[in-house]
């Protein structure tokens, strides 16, 4: 086997035990939830692989990468958007 199908059978692992881990742990989380204050939660609250980022991305030219890395500050620009 090579090393690509061998890092695709682990993440396809991870893939499937994080999502029989995030079914468990939704029903356990619904067990214990006042239905009248919160909502229903979901195993996608609780799963890393299913997480879908918001929002359009944030284009900033290197200097951003400079303030952030270097300087450890965010730059006014990136706050802005």
């Amino acid at each position: 086997m090579t090393l690509r199908e061998l890092l695709a059978m682990a993440e396809g692992r991870q893939r499937e035990q994080w999502s029989r881990l995030s079914a468990l742990m939704a029903l356990v989380a619904n067990t214990q939830r006042d239905p009248k204050k919160t909502r229903a939660l979901k195993p996608a609250d609780f799963d890393p692989f299913a997480r879908q980022f918001r929002g359009p991305p944030i284009k900033a030219d290197v200097s951003v990468l400079k303030s952030v890395f270097i300087d450890q500050r965010m730059p006014k620009e990136v706050l802005e958007q």
